[in-house]
């Protein structure tokens, strides 16, 4: 039995695969990957095409549930290779409602294998974070990743709380809290996040960003500040 389930597994990946590489463009493939500056294997389809075979592929697996939904993406995260990792992140999000609080455990396990912004930023901000917000007991989680010592982890603890911030129903203290455990914090993916999470947050509440900027001016990063600023 699971030797059939594997190998079934096995199959979808290599359907799904295939018709990525349908629409494949080496000159694209190239370009994406010096930018990611990336290991993996790049087919080269354009952000659109993906998102509508991601469509296409749901639409005709309806009936796909949790369990198959979470085998299927770590499946297609073990393979080295861009497009199908993009694929499970878009699947994901496509499929959001089958998530369960316990789901957070996969969403660290992919976010541990990133290893970059491209991945790590779309699964803080549009999956862990919604995930957080319909299960606040997940913050305790958050806590944790905010002193890992992967700093993909520490970046996502903040991405998680940016939509909410973005729209001014965010936990700011929470944020201040994460910001200032990691102002001394020399890696410039956290100073970007910190920045990037404060510039977002400027938009509904200016003073409250001006503030904190003030108050952490001399030990805030000049990224942070440039980025914090941005609007005010």
């Amino acid at each position: 039995m699971e030797a059939s389930r594997q190998k079934t597994l096995a199959d979808t990946v290599a359907e799904i695969e295939v018709d990525l590489r349908q629409l494949a463009d080496p000159e694209r493939a190239a370009g994406a990957k010096a930018y990611l500056k990336s290991d993996l294997e790049f087919f080269g389809n354009a952000i659109p095409d993906l998102r509508r075979q991601v469509r296409d592929w749901s639409k005709a697996h309806s009936d796909l549930d949790r369990s198959g939904l979470t085998r299927l993406c770590r499946a297609l995260w073990k393979r080295r290779s861009h497009e199908l990792r993009a694929f499970a992140i878009e699947l994901l999000r496509s499929r959001r409602g089958l998530l369960e609080s316990g789901d957070i455990a996969l969403l660290r396990w992919m976010l541990e294998r990133s290893n970059s912004w491209a991945y790590v930023d779309a699964i803080a901000v549009h999956l862990v974070g919604p995930m957080v917000e319909e299960h606040p007991g997940l913050s305790k989680d958050l806590d944790q990743w905010s002193k890992d010592g992967d700093f993909w982890l520490r970046r996502s603890a903040i991405l998680a709380l940016l939509l909410p911030l973005r729209r001014g129903s965010g936990d700011w203290n929470r944020f201040a809290r994460y910001a200032d455990e990691m102002l001394e914090d020399k890696e410039f993916f956290i100073r970007k996040a910190i920045g990037w999470a404060l510039r977002q947050h400027s938009r509904v509440d200016p003073d409250a960003v001006r503030d904190f900027v003030e108050q952490h001016q001399d030990d805030l990063s000049g990224l942070s500040v440039r980025e914090a600023t941005k609007y005010l």
